[in-house]
């Protein structure tokens, strides 16, 4: 019997280093389940190093990889060789330049590892796993544009202004919600300018970006005890680079 615990991970863009911290400060191990929300890459300098990292982490321990946007466009461009200009602007240039230093082994790997990702995830509670959101009122099984999944920011925004007494059996409340007991969501950084910012609940969404491309933490919580584990800002772990700031 598995008696290890349930960890949801936030946007790493490219913060290998960080990551490793952050895993260590939990004192992770093979028995719990690490549930990453996606954007692995585009911010940091060590995009390769991390994909590498996550391809060597799941051979020892039970984790699941949520598909990001920014590791789509990722994708997109590895298998096109196509530059995008907003992907180059937001993270994307620090990537392309880790890749560019990979040899074609490693980026088959890493390709293979993209098609591979997960667009969302349902665990045995009813407790609900995307990167972005989605849109359909009758919830993600219905959703007509996957892309939405790992674009949309809708989601967050109706979460943040539903008011707090607003009752699951009023007419009002939106159907999106009633549909899972939980949802973990990253995508939309609660601060980017922010060195101690926490994940954060807006009703029964919660939402795990923290601003690890930015100026802030990455950020992993136990799903059952609501534990939160956090790194330093993972810009000091990069001393000399901007990642997307």
């Amino acid at each position: 019997m598995n008696n290890g615990r349930t960890l949801v991970i936030g946007d790493i863009h490219s913060g290998q280093r960080a990551l490793e911290n952050l895993l260590e400060k939990a004192n992770v191990t093979s028995k719990d389940q690490l549930i990453f929300l996606g954007d692995y890459v585009d911010g940091w300098s060590t995009a390769v190093e991390t994909v590498n990292f996550l391809l060597e982490l799941q051979k020892t321990h039970n984790c699941i990889f949520i598909r990001g946007n920014h590791d789509e466009l990722c994708y997109a461009w590895l298998n096109t060789g196509v530059d995008n200009a907003v992907w180059l602007k937001h993270g994307g240039a620090a990537t392309k330049a880790s890749y560019e230093k990979a040899d074609e082994a490693t980026i088959n790997a890493h390709i293979h590892f993209y098609e591979n990702l997960e667009n969302y995830y349902l665990d045995d509670e009813n407790r609900l796993f995307l990167h972005a959101g989605f849109t359909n009122l009758k919830g993600v099984e219905f959703e007509h544009f996957p892309t939405t999944f790992y674009w949309d920011r809708t989601l967050w925004e109706l979460a943040q202004s539903i008011n707090p007494e607003l009752l699951e059996t009023d007419d009002n409340y939106p159907s999106r919600l009633k549909h899972y007991k939980e949802i973990y969501i990253g995508h939309t950084p609660i601060s980017k300018k922010l060195s101690k910012v926490m994940p954060t609940k807006a009703v029964n969404v919660w939402n795990i970006d923290t601003g690890a491309a930015f100026k802030g933490p990455l950020s992993m919580v136990n799903i059952e005890s609501k534990e939160v584990w956090q790194t330093e800002p993972v810009h000091t772990f990069y001393p000399n680079e901007k990642g997307r700031n």
